[in-house]
């Protein structure tokens, strides 16, 4: 074996023997969380291909998402080469790999343009940081250390770049010098090449090895380096997002154990019955108060964290001032591991430093700023979910410590007492029909009757209760009844779905909700769910099955599409010809379940002007009223998220602002207000434009 064989091993078992050690440590650390089911390996694969290799989140921002994209492509096929490069060092051979023939030389030919690609794109990442104050890269979790490492990895691969293009270069003189054939294809080396073939061919050798050792032992470097660093995505991301979470972006995860306190309240037989074998008799805690009360998924989350700030960028209440940063909650997961996992390793899971992660290092004025809207989630290129975290650290708080704003912990009582977040009596939930004398067929009298309606009109607590909303409900009850749509509703049998208390960490409330809800529409045996209220569909939709109630539910904005693409529904008024319309997107519809067109499908059909805001869809920003938001006194910070809404309304120049939503209505309607914008500017649901356009207001 020769010198260089020898020196090059010996390097190798150093980098792994210390990178070996690095993921021991973390993988210790992730066996001191809970566990997180995987399921669904197919499907998990194509969300891999798709997002991790196709980098199609990244090109959310088209112009530094295709740099980003171009850097990770690189890197992908760069990496042939790097095995390649440890192949030849430990056996003494030169390009072995080259015994691929046309392969080798179109891989090797394209890791040769994409090093010229990187090192630009390095380049102006590098001058980006530096030099541009770009928003995002700022924050309070981000230290002077935090900028520090981005420069240095950065740095790295600026020199991996230009050693691995030095490689290249000299090697192809080297072969040329010597009259020996080139191992592959080498489009910028080659051009290269031209400026030093005035070099002896000594010198040449001698700059090959140069930048042969350096490329190589910079990638040993960089690879131990990486763990401790922001860049340890490099290895993580893959994985990450190959276990994203599966479900709509709008569904939180349930808490089997409390599913059992819930069913022992409402069954006492079951309290006598013996556990499961391998089921505990208590939780430990409920929701998390520190690091080990997270999935090690969480963890995976902390420590795959690019730290790019897209989610802090779009988050609203960052927006408008307030402290949450759903990029600190990740990072300062990762950081409290690393404070208490030595610990709790040392001593098991009794150790207590006498911190935690929730007040210690994120503030309850942070996780009550959240609007569960999801454009965090939406936005993060590798898939992490912050909103699920904050919830269950909302869970502790509220389930743990009964330390709940006193706003929710009022919604929390009304609830459970009268059945819907306001202090009124369930036997008022038909005031809004009678007051009106429309005529509203309840479900109990249909069965009664022997009839099974082919809908259940869930009419909500907003649309029962709330003022404004209570309009909505009657005009789209027109639109009903003139349709002859075959359906019914509960009346003084419906109660809140739950949605508010589940969102505000009362996850007691919301299943107790969930399973006397499911056992009167069961009972009805309701198969199929019609709803204005995008909380209350999504509810339905995606977290009601776990608990047996599985039914088709749809918007009524998804039921109108419909019935103007069937004919069934058309509209010869003109009461909005001449105006201006824009859309405001619900969250819980929009990013929560993926639905953007339904609703332009309604307002399409309506003659108007219509006109995008510049953050619509996708983009579109929260009106500020989720996640228990529209109950309690904003958190502290520049402005209302609602005022920054409607000012996105206002740039549209728009005489009509449509929501198809209870919440959105609610805060676009006090947007208007707070700008005395009530002359020039309307709120309207869709379901009131239909109504209004059908002459049936």
């Amino acid at each position: 074996m020769e010198t260089k064989q020898i020196i090059f091993l010996a390097s190798v078992l150093v980098t792994l023997a210390v990178f070996s050690y690095t993921m021991y440590r973390i993988f210790s650390y992730m066996k001191l969380t809970k566990p997180f089911p995987i399921r669904n390996i197919s499907r998990r694969i194509g969300i891999t291909l798709k997002v991790a290799i196709g980098q199609t989140k990244i090109f959310r921002k088209p112009v530094v998402g295709l740099m980003h994209a171009l850097v990770f492509w690189g890197f992908m096929v760069i990496l042939f080469g790097s095995i390649e490069m440890i192949i030849d060092g430990l056996f003494g051979t030169e390009r072995v790999l080259k015994v691929l023939g046309p392969v080798y030389d179109v891989i090797i030919a394209s890791g040769d343009i994409f090093a010229l690609i990187v090192l630009l794109a390095i380049i102006a990442f590098l001058v980006r940081r530096i030099f541009m104050h770009v928003r995002r890269f700022y924050g309070v979790e981000m230290k002077s250390i935090s900028k520090i490492d981005a420069n240095i990895a950065l740095t790295i691969i600026l020199i991996l770049m230009v050693s691995l293009l030095g490689m290249n270069t000299f090697y192809v003189l080297m072969q040329k010098s010597s009259g020996e054939e080139i191992a592959g294809v080498y489009p910028v080396s080659e051009y290269m090449a031209n400026f030093f073939g005035h070099l002896s061919p000594e010198k040449i050798h001698t700059w090959h090895e140069i930048n042969w050792w350096a490329h190589i032992l910079w990638i040993f470097i960089f690879a131990n380096i990486l763990p401790y660093s922001k860049h340890f995505h490099v290895f993580m991301s893959v994985p990450n997002v190959f276990l994203s979470r599966l479900e709509p972006l709008g569904y939180l995860p349930n808490m089997p154990e409390i599913t059992k306190e819930v069913k022992l309240m409402m069954d006492p037989d079951a309290a006598f019955q013996e556990p499961a074998e391998g089921e505990e008799e208590a939780p430990a805690r409920f929701g998390v108060k520190d690091a080990e009360d997270t999935s090690w998924k969480n963890y995976l989350d902390a420590l795959a964290c690019t730290e790019c700030g897209r989610c802090t960028d779009v988050c609203p209440a960052n927006i408008t001032g307030k402290l949450l940063s759903p990029r600190k909650i990740v990072m300062d997961l990762r950081a409290r591991m690393k404070e208490k996992g030595p610990g709790l390793l040392k001593e098991g899971l009794s150790y207590d430093d006498k911190k935690s992660l929730v007040r210690d290092y994120i503030s309850e004025e942070e996780l009550w700023a959240c609007t569960t809207c999801n454009a965090c989630a939406k936005e993060c290129p590798i898939n992490i979910n912050h909103p699920t975290l904050i919830l269950d650290m909302r869970r502790y708080l509220v389930m743990e410590e009964s330390a709940g704003p006193g706003e929710l912990n009022a919604v929390f009582t009304n609830i459970e007492n009268n059945g819907a977040p306001w202090q009124f009596s369930p036997e008022d939930r038909m005031k809004w029909a009678e007051d009106a004398g429309l005529d509203v067929p309840l479900m109990a009298d249909k069965i009664a009757e022997g009839k099974k309606p082919e809908w259940l009109f869930w009419v909500s607590s907003a649309g029962a209760f709330d003022d404004r909303y209570k309009k909505v409900t009657r005009e789209f009850i027109k639109i009903l009844n003139h349709l002859k749509i075959d359906y019914a509703v509960l009346g003084t049998e419906e109660s809140d779905s739950g949605d508010v208390a589940r969102r505000g960490g009362n996850e007691m409330l919301f299943q107790m909700q969930a399973m006397t809800n499911i056992e009167i529409l069961n009972g009805y045996e309701v198969k199929k769910i019609l709803t204005c209220d995008p909380h209350d569909f999504n509810t339905f939709k995606n977290e009601y099955p776990e608990f047996g109630g599985n039914y088709e539910v749809v918007h009524h904005s998804q039921f109108l599409s419909k019935l103007i693409k069937e004919g069934k529904l058309s509209m010869n008024g003109g009461k909005f010809k001449n105006q201006k319309v824009t859309f405001h997107d619900p969250c819980y519809l929009g990013r929560g379940n993926g639905e953007y067109d339904a609703p332009r499908d309604v307002l399409n059909a309506i003659e108007s002007k219509k006109v995008e805001m510049k953050r619509s869809k996708s983009f579109a920003l929260c009106c500020g009223a989720g996640g228990g938001q529209m109950f309690k006194e904003a958190e502290k910070g520049n402005k209302e998220v609602f005022i920054e809404r409607i000012e996105d309304v206002m740039e549209t120049k728009s005489d009509v602002v449509a929501t198809a939503c209870p919440f959105c209505m609610v805060m676009m309607t006090d947007g208007i207000k707070y700008k005395n914008q009530e002359e020039k500017m309307k709120n309207y649901d869709i379901a009131e434009m239909v109504s209004m356009s059908m002459g049936l207001d």
